[in-house]
């Protein structure tokens, strides 16, 4: 599977992708700048899968109108500290992604301490 990183994600994130994906970052691939709506229709060619941190971008686009799935990653922020938690669930969405579709994957839930 072909997956492009927005340039809103720390690069490093590429390398959580491990060896079943193909992780290209957008700026990698030349496409820093884009307008959302160019960016999903040059994206929809090339790529299965576009994970960004971009909430509003679902919000915003007609994305039943591009030929790619997008994966928001909701966490408390852009490091990669906080990303990297959201990988595993995002991995096990990966292959399920429908393009045409938003599905965002939010920090599990912590379990209350015992006292």
């Amino acid at each position: 599977m072909r997956v492009l990183v927005d340039e809103d994600l720390d690069v490093r994130l590429r390398n959580h992708f491990g060896d079943a994906h193909e992780a290209i970052t957008l700026r990698h691939q030349g496409w820093s700048g884009l307008t959302n709506g160019e960016l999903l229709t040059a994206a929809s060619a090339e790529f299965d899968v576009l994970v960004t941190a971009d909430s509003n971008l679902q919000h915003q686009q007609n994305l039943s109108q591009y030929d790619i799935a997008v994966l928001v990653l909701r966490a408390p922020t852009k490091r990669l500290v906080d990303l990297a938690p959201l990988m595993p669930a995002a991995l096990r969405l990966l292959p399920d992604l429908k393009p045409g579709t938003a599905t965002e994957v939010h920090p599990p839930m912590s379990t209350p301490s015992s006292r």
